[in-house]
């Protein structure tokens, strides 16, 4: 059979997933778009004749990139050392005309959780467990057997069931956050407490840790409210939100998971150059 490259058309066919794919591995829009790049340049370089499932090559390309960007991170502890909050998959505006995608999205809370796995758990945990790519084919990209990869998974797994789900309906936890910006731009340190969980976590992109427990918070929150900020009720990854505004440039993305009534975890990007590159509002 004569050598095949593959056309650009049926790649493109491709890209959204491989896209999805990259970011869910990655953590950020850009190395996605970087990842599936260099997917195309590796497979329109090889010969795609003997290639039956080109979807799924394509996938084992774009897995492979991405775990070399993700070890290299690794390789570069000076770039972990702060909390980093990854780019959220969507921010839509908060609306009814988005209820049916929002089962599709993949929570902000399960992307910060990603960030903390090993290159491996992350590969073996997004590829079978979002993708349904088996095991046996994870194995070859990992070098392991299918058992220990399958206890990659496990482990990776394990992990992320234990980030607290937001419960409740979306008006409910919208007032739960309604109610977190009343008592802060009001000073009502109580009100603030009571709408936060005993162990909540903040984390905010770039700083050297998370904030734990809703006293500290609470004293955060009114320390560094603006009252003279816009506030947009947004949709992050089908997960409440708020993109603050000040004085018509972008100000922060807070993303708030609600839990039975209360504030579990709020993560914050804050970053103009980062926020101005995520399009915010664009869908």
């Amino acid at each position: 059979m004569a050598p095949r490259a593959l056309p650009v058309a049926e790649f493109e066919l491709h890209r959204a997933h491989l896209l999805r794919v990259a970011h869910r591995m990655l953590g950020s829009r850009t190395d996605a778009q970087d990842a599936v790049q260099e997917t195309w340049l590796r497979a329109r370089g090889a010969d795609a004749s003997t290639v039956d499932n080109v979807g799924g090559w394509l996938t084992t390309i774009t897995a492979r990139v991405s775990l070399n960007v993700l070890r290299g991170r690794r390789r570069r502890p000076e770039e972990v050392l702060d909390v980093h909050i990854p780019d959220p998959v969507s921010v839509r505006a908060d609306g009814p005309e988005h209820e049916a995608e929002l089962a599709d999205d993949v929570g902000l809370a399960m992307l910060v959780v990603l960030e903390t796995l090993s290159p491996p758990e992350r590969l073996a945990f997004v590829l079978h467990d979002m993708f349904a790519v088996p095991f046996d084919e994870i194995a070859v990209m990992l070098e392991r057997s299918p058992d220990a990869t399958r206890q990659l998974a496990s482990r990776a797994r394990r992990r992320v069931q234990d980030a607290p789900t937001p419960t409740g309906d979306r008006a409910g936890r919208r007032r739960v956050v309604d109610a977190f910006y009343a008592a802060a731009r009001g000073g009502d340190f109580d009100a603030l407490v009571a709408v936060l969980d005993p162990e909540i976590v903040l984390r905010a992109d770039g700083e050297p840790g998370a904030l734990h427990g809703a006293e500290t918070i609470a004293s955060q929150a009114i320390r560094f409210s603006v009252p003279d900020a816009t506030m947009h009720p947004v949709l992050v990854d089908g997960t409440t939100g708020v993109f603050i505004e000040l004085a018509g440039g972008p100000l922060a993305l807070m993303v708030f998971t609600v839990v039975d009534d209360r504030v579990a975890e709020i993560d914050i990007i804050n970053d103009p150059d980062r926020l101005t590159r995520l399009g915010l509002l664009d869908g």
